[in-house]
């Protein structure tokens, strides 16, 4: 069954001095070891470099890459689905509702993954299941 893992739930496992590392931590090591294919965006990619490099610093930069890149099954953003997740944002004319978050919701939709790895309440609030509460149960 596949995950989508979301930068909320990359930065946590990434920095050990999050409030939620160690839980999240938790979640990534039963995620890999139950064999779960771990699903992002390239949108979601950009995003976690970013604040990885900004907040962590290039060490964590490089983590990321090397080990944790390669076990991801990235849906690379295309104009398509842009289009669709900028529609989706200004529809929802939320102020604090990103256009990564919506690229998201719209890669969960078109693969039918309903659950999220993350620590972002605008995925339940958008119908999907939260890895962070359920897998720790």
């Amino acid at each position: 069954m596949s995950v989508f893992v979301d930068t909320s739930a990359f930065l946590a496992v990434l920095d050990a001095d999050d409030e939620v590392h160690g839980r999240a931590k938790a979640i990534w090591e039963e995620l890999i070891a139950g064999g779960r294919l771990l699903v992002c965006s390239s949108y979601v990619l950009v995003e976690t470099f970013a604040v990885a490099q900004r907040r962590l610093g290039m060490n964590a930069a490089r983590a990321f890459h090397e080990d944790v890149c390669p076990l991801l099954r990235v849906r690379w953003v295309d104009a398509k689905l842009h289009s669709g997740a900028v529609a989706a944002m200004l529809g929802a004319d939320r102020r604090r509702l990103s256009l990564v978050d919506c690229v998201s919701f719209e890669v969960m939709r078109e693969m039918e993954i309903a659950e999220a790895f993350c620590f972002d309440r605008h995925f339940w609030e958008a119908g999907f299941t939260d890895a962070a509460t359920t897998e720790q149960g």
